[in-house]
Order: structure tokens, then C-alpha cells, then sequence
């Protein structure tokens, strides 16, 4: 099965959680924006006839069915990637986990975007940095302290139990990500999460993945993404 996968070109976004995914299980895709004409027909796509259309990127289309959303991707993707239980329970739990890092993505990009996504971040920088010492003090460790419990309650090594599935590879690109965009209060918080940590160490281990890291496919952190670093943010 070769799978098309719709994101912008030039940032990692939310698009890379399903690149990762891929990547890990060897999977063959097209990332069809980074192609010649590829947003033209990225776009053509959302604004089509389909009865269906996906409202943004990412969106997956495998022959003529088309998934949108991250979470909604990784569910259809995780057992045939090997990257998720086949049982219900276990897809549902994994489901529950990657809308928890949906919620988490959000409020990340809102550490540069408090007011609108349409203002520059120039427009708002007073209100980020009151946004961002909040999300700094509170938020972060609520929400990595979560998945440090579950890794926990699973009895590891990964957050589903023994073996790796989505969610780790999303931890690690939740850990990668704060890390570049604030690396001061990740350096003093990470001591309260050594089990992701670790997780997240294992995953960039995999061949896939490693392979991935070190190839031109994987686009650079950079300041139009989820993850921007902005030194008068990291509080």
C-alpha cells in the first residue's frame, strides 16, 4: 500500500507526527506538497467537489479514502503499521492518548499565537509572554506528568505497555519540539519526566526513525512551525 500524505512544505507541523509514524514502519508514501505542484493539488483536494473534503492539512488519502486530522490518521495507520494493538480497547486507549496530545499541540502553538493564528507574533508579544509563563509554570508538567503516569501504570518500557506504538513516536516529538522552542525550562523540568525521557531516547534509536532524523526528509525546527523559539518566551 503507498499512502499520500498532505502537508505544507518547509515546516514540520502537525504533518510530522504522521511523518513519523511512516518513517518508523518503513512505510512507502509520497509527501505530495514537497512535490512539484503538490499544493496546488493539496489544495485542490479541500476545495473539490468530494462530499468529504478535509478542512486542513494533514490529510492521508490511501486510493480514493481520505483521512483528516492527526489523531484520526494515526488511528486508521497504527495497526497497519504495526504501531498499535488490534484489539478494541487498546486502539481506543491509543486514540484517547494522541487527542490528549491534539490538546497539547494547541496550547504549544499558543505560546506564539494567544490572540489569533491570522496576527503576526510580532502583533501579540505581550500577550504571549503572559500566556507562555503560564503555559511555562502550569500546563507543560500537567501534561507531560500525565503521560510520565501513564508510562508508568503501562509498566513500560512504552506508554501502551511493551511494545511501541504512535503515541511514543508522538512523545517524541513533543520532547524534540519543546526542546528546541524552550530550552531553559526544559532543562529544568525534564528531571520530573526521566520515564519519557527515556521513551523518547528508545525512539530516536529506532532504524526508522534514526534514518529519518539524519535524511533530508526530515525539515529542520524553524520559526513557522508549532515548535518556534523565541528567546524572550523561555521563561
Amino acid at each position: 500500500m503507498r499512502y499520500e500524505l498532505f502537508y505544507w512544505p518547509g515546516i514540520q507541523g502537525r504533518g510530522e507526527f504522521v511523518r513519523l509514524a511512516l518513517e518508523d514502519a518503513g512505510a512507502s508514501y509520497d509527501d505530495v506538497a514537497r512535490r512539484k505542484g503538490g499544493i496546488n493539488r493539496m489544495l485542490a483536494t479541500m476545495g473539490g467537489r468530494d462530499k468529504h473534503p478535509p478542512f486542513a492539512p494533514p490529510f492521508l488519502k490511501v486510493g480514493k479514502l481520505v483521512i483528516g486530522q492527526v489523531a484520526a490518521i494515526l488511528f486508521y495507520l497504527g495497526p497497519r503499521l504495526k504501531l498499535a494493538p488490534r484489539d478494541e480497547a487498546g486502539k481506543l486507549w491509543l486514540h484517547q492518548l494522541q487527542l490528549t496530545v491534539t490538546d497539547f499541540v494547541k496550547e504549544i502553538h499558543d505560546t506564539h499565537h494567544p490572540v489569533g493564528s491570522g496576527l503576526y507574533y510580532e502583533d501579540q508579544k505581550p500577550e504571549a509572554r503572559r500566556y507562555t509563563e503560564n503555559f511555562l509554570d502550569e500546563r507543560v508538567q500537567k501534561y507531560l506528568g500525565y503521560f510520565e503516569s501513564v508510562l508508568r501504570k503501562s509498566g513500560g518500557p512504552y506508554l501502551a505497555g511493551r511494545k511501541v506504538t504512535y503515541v511514543d513516536l508522538s512523545v517524541f516529538q513533543l520532547i524534540e519540539g519543546l526542546r528546541y522552542a524552550f530550552p531553559r525550562a526544559m532543562k529544568d523540568g525534564e528531571t520530573k519526566i526521566s520515564g519519557l525521557v527515556a521513551v523518547r531516547d528508545r525512539v530516536a534509536e529506532r532504524s526508522g526513525v534514526k534514518t529519518y532524523l539524519a535524511s533530508p526528509r526530515r525539515i529542520a525546527f524553524n520559526e513557522m512551525g508549532i515548535f518556534r523559539r523565541y528567546p524572550e518566551l523561555d521563561l
